[in-house]
This record gives structure tokens, C-alpha cells and sequence, in this order.
């Protein structure tokens, strides 16, 4: 048998709110024994119980033993806790209407699986500790900003340490991490640039519009001064909402000294050092560079948006999103693109789909060279770059872009140097619940082992480590189900498992995979656009019905996953709650509340009528 609550209660002996909350307490404990035991901490004034709770002077008093900033600010009757072994005071309730609002859920039947929770090793934390901040994040991108500002919102004096280290290629940007720099803004803004071109080619005779030809080319210079301008905005905005929530920015480079000290290096040489009490490394990840004789004359996604001049004639070198992505827009604004492919298209998604972007890509004009890999490049004497492959073939490039992968940004850390375990293979940080091998430092976002490299899942992961680093959650981060969209051309929502994944974990035979092509009504009147329609498909548990993967390649694919990734999240939508809900006419996403056709019938996945 488990033992049982022990629920601290403490107020002053003639406080109202005191003793309805100890009187509810103790007739609890008198029912269930075996599951509670209060303690009641009663004191004969008021004056006396607030001695004890605000302490002397120097503000430090009971509630400050708990290192949350509701603990903190709590100055009424009553004030409660559960003991914790694993925490300093323990968990803190709150006041009345907390306290009564924990006896309703304890006596209330439990109709759902109780929630995980983060079990987390003692950092040693503890107010008045000496240190310069409560907490120092190492990395001002998305993950990192988010993290640093709900420490902030709990009290916590925090400061974030951003320097960006140029590319190969000298490329440098300002606050705000890969996504807002280099990453996943000016990609989608580039990504738009080359919709609005495929518009103007295929969709706007059809619809009656008629685009001189002479109007209908693309300005790579326009569009990358607006990209760059938009983005310094950003930056701008970053830095002033820090001091906004009251962040210390530093734009300078950190590295450990031990667990509490970090060597600073700012942007002039100037060293340094600085304390704390808890650290968040948020440094994120950087390209893999291509490993090959002239490798170096390739260029990343960390140069490719801000490039001054066309890329023109390009070779993408690998086959992850960030690589078809890029291809897919430079090839949608007009430039000859190829790229080059070791083994499959997008590894890690469903190859179903992947398939379907490909053929997708070839036939507007992107060129795909299979089974190679570029063994040489060579600078010719007009600047264009020989590629010589590794089956004997080469070409001539204007640009070369490499898009192999990524490695985590911890080189230069000094985790070695305080006993941060990272994987020796990519330099990511081994963590559990997001902390370290030292227990007070901890990691979030890409640098992270096992983490999905996505942006929304780094900030949010960081707002979850700031709640239970300084209020007192202990819910733990979830990255199971976190929907996500591939930008191709022909954009692939996905959320839940692929088909190949959900095989291997379940039985083939307890699968039923609905499928269907359709043509967006958007699509219709467009001749260009028949050949690729939009495709969906959703797997489904035979036993329970619940659906284990969605999947949807077509427009707005972000817009459309979104919502369904709420439902996946809580882990309980079958097929019959789709198939019941009634659909928004005419759009894309209806197709998911009408699917009828399975694989294993046989039948084609040809959608007919509207």
C-alpha cells in the first residue's frame, strides 16, 4: 500500500478562510485515512503567522523555502503544501480556494489516466542562493526567448546570452535563432514568392486574368531586401520585448567554467564571467557541411536567403525538407535546380508521400540525380563551381547548397569541462525531462537528443522547463503527436505516425489505412494542376478505431494539419469522430470528415463529385 499525503495547512487560529480549509482537511482525512494525513500548523495571531510565512527584514520566510513565485507572493491565510521529498519545502497548494480545489479533484472518481509527471533530480536551487541570475539561457532563439521570458513572468531574475557565430561563408544575423533568420520564415516567405509565381503561370488565364509576359518574371533582389527587412523588424522586436519582460540580453558568447560560472566573450574580445543558478543551454544547431574535397565552396541554408544576387543555376545536396523545400521554391522562381540524392526522399516521413512530392517536383521542373553524391568541387575561372559526382558525372553550377543535416551547436560549450554527457556523434545534449547529467543545468530546442527540430516544439518545451524550474509544475514536456508541414511545392501536413511506422509498431493486420485523391476546388479550373492531385489518408486501429496518423498533401497544408493536431494530441479521436463531424464546404480539409475507401478494399482512392 502507498503512503499516504501528508497536506500541510497553515493560518492564524481565528482566520475564517483557515478554518473552513482545515475543517474540509481534517474530515478527509478522517474518511480516508489510509490516503491523507493532515498536519495542521495553527498559529494564535496574525501577526505571528505572518512572522513566520514573510520572515524577518530580509524577506525571507517560509514561503520562499519553495522556489516558485506564487509561493513568493502569497501573503493571506491559509497556505498550504504537500510534503515532497525530492523538493525543497515541497508543493506548494496555494490559499483557500486552491486548497478546497485540491479536495474536490481528491475525493472526485477518476475517469482519465492520471498525467505523467516530470520526476526530476534536486538541483539545489534555493532562494538567497548568491549566484548573479536564477537562471542564464545560453541561445536567443525561439526556444530560448520563450524559456527565458516565463522565468522571467515567475520572477526570476534571468538574462539570455545570444552571439552568432558566422557560417563558412561569413553569413552573421541577429536575435531570434535559425527559425526567424535562417530558417522557417524567410523559407516560408520564399516559399510564398514561388506559389504567387505558379499562380501567374498556371492558374491565371483559367480564371480570367491575362499577365504580360515582360510582368510575369522574378526579382530575386526585390524579394530578398523585403525578406531581410521583415526579419530585422523581428530582431528589433525581440530584443525590446526582453527588456519589456524584464530579460538581460547579452550579446556575447558563453562558456563553462563550472556548474554555477560561465566565461563571456562579447562581440569585441572583452572576457568576462558570469553566475547562476540554473542554466538552459538553447544553442540550436548549424549545417552539416558537405565533407568532400572543395566542400567549402558550398553554401547553407544559414547563406541561401540573404544572398545578394540570384543563386541561378543550383545544386541542392540532399534530400531532408529543408532541402526540397529550398529546391522547390528556387525551381518555382524560375532557376535551374537539381538536386542530389543519396538514398530516399524525406527519411522519417511516410514514403507514400514522399514519393507523390517527388514526382511532384520533377514535373515542374526540378531535375533529380539519384544515387550520388558529389565526390569534388572545383571554382572554375568565371566563378561557377564543378561538381563531379561520385559515379563519374559533373556539371556546372552557379550555386551550390548543401542540405545533408545538422549538428548541435555545443562544441565550444564546455560541456565537457562540468560533466554534460552529449552524444559524441552530432554533439546533442543527453537529457532527461530536459535536464542534464548536472542536474542544474539543463537543454531544450535541437541541441537537445530525441527532440523533434522544430520550433514550435523548442518553445514550447522551454515554457514547460521555466513552469516547473519556477512555479512548481511538474508536467513534463510531450512530444509524441506534434503536428508538423513540409513547405514543397505541393505542402504535406502530417501529425500521429507514417504508415510504414504504425506497421511496425502494430500488427499489419490490425491496420486500416482510408486514402483518397482529390482536386482542390481552387484547382479546378486549371488544366496544369490534374496531373498531381491532393492526396489524404488517415490510419486507423482496427481494434479501437483510434486513428494512429493523419496525413494530407495539397494547399494550406499548415492551416489544415493545425487543428487535427489538437485532436491527436489528446489521444483519444477515432475515425467515427471524424467521420461524424460535420465538414466546412468547399475546403480541403472536409476530405478528411468524408473518407470511405480503404487500401485493403482494393478500390481506387479517386475521389468523384465536389
Amino acid at each position: 500500500m502507498s503512503s499516504p499525503t501528508v497536506f500541510h495547512i497553515a493560518g492564524w487560529s481565528t482566520c475564517g478562510f483557515y478554518k473552513k480549509a482545515a475543517g474540509v482537511l481534517t474530515s478527509l482525512s478522517v474518511l480516508f485515512p489510509s490516503r491523507l494525513r493532515v498536519v495542521n500548523h495553527m498559529y494564535s495571531s496574525r501577526d505571528e503567522y505572518r512572522a513566520w510565512l514573510l520572515g524577518s527584514s530580509d524577506g525571507l520566510g517560509f514561503r520562499d523555502e519553495f522556489g516558485v513565485a506564487k509561493a513568493s507572493k502569497q501573503t493571506s491565510s491559509p497556505f498550504s503544501w504537500i510534503e515532497a521529498g525530492d523538493k525543497p519545502g515541497g508543493t506548494f497548494i496555494g490559499g483557500c480556494d486552491d486548497t478546497l480545489e485540491w479536495c474536490k479533484t481528491f475525493v472526485s472518481p477518476s475517469t482519465v489516466t492520471a498525467k505523467p509527471k516530470a520526476t526530476m533530480i534536486p538541483d539545489g536551487h534555493a532562494a538567497g542562493h548568491g549566484y548573479d541570475y536564477d537562471l542564464v539561457v545560453i541561445g536567443g532563439g525561439s526556444g530560448g526567448l520563450a524559456a527565458s521570458k516565463e522565468a522571467a513572468r515567475f520572477g526570476a531574475k534571468t538574462a539570455v546570452l545570444d552571439y552568432v557565430k558566422p557560417s563558412p561563408a561569413g553569413t552573421t544575423w541577429g536575435l531570434g535563432g535559425t527559425c526567424v533568420n535562417v530558417g522557417c520564415i524567410p523559407k516560408k516567405l520564399m516559399h510564398n514568392a514561388a506559389l504567387i509565381g505558379t499562380i501567374l503561370t498556371e492558374d491565371t488565364a483559367p480564371f480570367g486574368f491575362t499577365v504580360p509576359e515582360q510582368q510575369s518574371g522574378h526579382n530575386w533582389v526585390e524579394m530578398r531586401q523585403s525578406v531581410q527587412n521583415h526579419i530585422r523588424g523581428l530582431n528589433f522586436n525581440y530584443r525590446v520585448n526582453l527588456r519589456e519582460k524584464d530579460v538581460t540580453y547579452k550579446n556575447a558568447l558563453g562558456k563553462f567554467v563550472d556548474a554555477h560560472t560561465l566565461e563571456v566573450t562579447d562581440k569585441k574580445g572583452k572576457v568576462s564571467t558570469i553566475t547562476s543558478s540554473r542554466f538552459v543551454i538553447a544553442t540550436g544547431g548549424r549545417p552539416t557541411p558537405i565533407n568532400c574535397e572543395g566542400g567549402d565552396l558550398a553554401i547553407s541554408s544559414d547563406d541561401l536567403f540573404s544572398l545578394e544576387e540570384s543563386p541561378g543555376k543550383t545544386l541542392c545536396v540532399g534530400a531532408s525538407y529543408i532541402a526540397l523545400e529550398c529546391a522547390g521554391f528556387l525551381a518555382g522562381l524560375g532557376l535551374d535546380t537539381t538536386v542530389a540524392v543519396r538514398s530516399i526522399l524525406l527519411r522519417g516521413f511516410d514514403r507514400e508521400i514522399a514519393d507523390k512530392i517527388g514526382a511532384h517536383m520533377e514535373d515542374h521542373g526540378v531535375k533529380f540525380r539519384k544515387g550520388v553524391t558529389p565526390s569534388k568541387l572545383e571554382k572554375e575561372a568565371d566563378g561557377r563551381i564543378k561538381v563531379t559526382f561520385a559515379d563519374g558525372t559533373s556539371d556546372v553550377y552557379d550555386t551550390v547548397f548543401g542540405a545533408i543535416g545538422r549538428s548541435a551547436d555545443t562544441s565550444k560549450l564546455g560541456c565537457d569541462a562540468v560533466g554534460v554527457k552529449t552524444n559524441p556523434k552530432n554533439g546533442k545534449v543527453i537529457c532527461e525531462f530536459e535536464q542534464t547529467s548536472v542536474p542544474n543545468i539543463y537543454a531544450i530546442g535541437d541541441v537537445m537528443e530525441g527532440c523533434p527540430e522544430l520550433t514550435p516544439v523548442a518553445i514550447q518545451a522551454g515554457k514547460m522547463l521555466a513552469r516547473r524550474l519556477f512555479d512548481g509544475s511538474d508536467e513534463p514536456m510531450d512530444y509524441t503527436n506534434v503536428a508538423t508541414t513540409v513547405f514543397t511545392p505541393l505542402e504535406y501536413g502530417t501529425v500521429g505516425l507514417s504508415e510504414e511506422d504504425a506497421k511496425s509498431k502494430f500488427s499489419g493486420c490490425k491496420l486500416e489505412v482510408y486514402h483518397t485523391n482529390f482536386v482542390p476546388l481552387e484547382w479546378s479550373l486549371s488544366e496544369h494542376r490534374q496531373k498531381h492531385p491532393a492526396f489524404a489518408k488517415v490510419i486507423v486501429s482496427k481494434e479501437d478505431d483510434k486513428v494512429l496518423g493523419m496525413h494530407y498533401l495539397g494547399p494550406h497544408a499548415g492551416e489544415v494539419t493545425q487543428g487535427f493536431g489538437v485532436s491527436m494530441r489528446k489521444g483519444d479521436l477515432t475515425f467515427k469522430d471524424l467521420s461524424e463531424t460535420v465538414g466546412i464546404h468547399p475546403t480541403t480539409a472536409e476530405t478528411f470528415t468524408d473518407m470511405s475507401i480503404t487500401k485493403s478494399s482494393g478500390e481506387s482512392a479517386d475521389s468523384k463529385g465536389c
